[in-house]
């Protein structure tokens, strides 16, 4: 069954960053996954996890890096985690950091992934590992959680410390490159992992945080087509092509059955569209200080007028006065 599981896009800035740095160029990357370059504004924005996938998939080998996934996410550190990573330092213990890492992944993160704590004898095994087959793409996704499992580790243990050893799911590439990387063997096994000794468990967070925690907005499950249709729908309006086609495509759907299936939750597809331009112009209007005609242009309409029309219909204003009854 196919996967409408999301993701935060804060890992997309860093693969940015790397193919910039190797003389790659991030505008063919962008097009070769087909993702919008609006995404390197908006970390905290949602994108179906095979399209993470794709775009490490495609930025690996357009320079040639094997590594790539696991360097990205060892450079990035706990910040590239966001809102996931944030959470996970006020843990008192490295053990509970891990085992909240299981319990809070889906709701700060992504969905269709498990992650899991084995303790046999001296040894610890903490194993990532992505639930559905969403091909290509996925181990370098497998390499990347890797490189995030040692940032939080080095949290506790420090900036220096080594794990016994690291394991990548099946056969792959570049083992030297990525050996260099994680500064410890890197082997093949049934499941993605750091091994390493299990009486680190126990340390205690050198850096918890002084301020409160936010309350952080969670990841819609999978199973919220509603949801999961709302934020593709927003993607594809930073492609231009916002209509009822292009979003089943890339959800892998026929047009017939996305209608069906939204039909099940309640909901027409014209009726979720209009919600979320709607949505969508509020807050540039609010928010931003983007030119109206911009705006109107952004959200796919042709002209400003027709743009003016459907916001005085969905508000009872036009875009001019609602800008400016928010701004007194």
């Amino acid at each position: 069954m196919r996967s409408y599981a999301l993701t935060k896009a804060s890992t997309v800035g860093p693969i940015a960053d790397i193919v910039a740095a190797s003389g790659g160029s991030i505008t063919k990357v962008f097009q070769k996954a087909e993702l919008p370059l609006t995404l390197l504004e908006q970390p905290q924005r949602l994108i179906l996890l095979r399209d993470q996938f794709h775009l490490l998939e495609t930025a690996a080998r357009t320079i040639g890096d094997h590594s790539l996934a696991v360097r990205l996410s060892t450079e990035a550190g706990i910040p590239g985690l966001g809102a996931y990573g944030a959470h996970l330092i006020t843990l008192p213990t490295l053990g509970d950091a891990i085992l909240e890492s299981s319990r809070s992944l889906a709701s700060l993160l992504q969905g269709a992934t498990t992650i899991a704590l084995a303790v046999e004898g001296r040894w610890a095994r903490w194993t990532y590992c992505v639930t559905k087959n969403l091909g290509l793409g996925q181990q370098k996704n497998e390499m990347l959680a890797i490189g995030y499992m040692l940032a939080l580790l080095r949290h506790f243990a420090g900036p220096r410390w080594t794990p016994d050893r690291v394991e990548v799911a099946g056969r792959f590439d570049g083992r030297r490159e990525i050996e260099q990387v994680v500064a410890c063997d890197a082997i093949s096994g049934e499941r993605a992992g750091v091994v390493f000794p299990a009486r680190l468990l126990e340390l205690t967070n050198p850096r918890p945080p002084k301020e409160r925690e936010p309350d952080y907005p969670p990841v819609p499950a999978e199973t919220e087509l509603t949801e999961v249709v709302r934020h593709v729908l927003l993607l594809q309006l930073d492609h231009g092509e916002a209509g009822i086609d292009s979003v089943a495509r890339r959800l892998g759907l026929s047009r017939r059955t996305l209608q069906r299936r939204l039909s099940e939750q309640g909901v027409s597809f014209e009726a979720l569209a209009q919600r979320t331009v709607r949505d969508r112009a509020r807050n540039l209007l609010t928010e931003t200080g983007t030119p109206i005609t911009d705006i109107a242009y952004e959200l796919g309409y042709a002209d400003p007028a027709h743009f003016t029309r459907a916001f005085r219909r969905w508000t009872g204003e036009t875009p001019q006065q609602w800008r400016r009854r928010l701004a007194q």
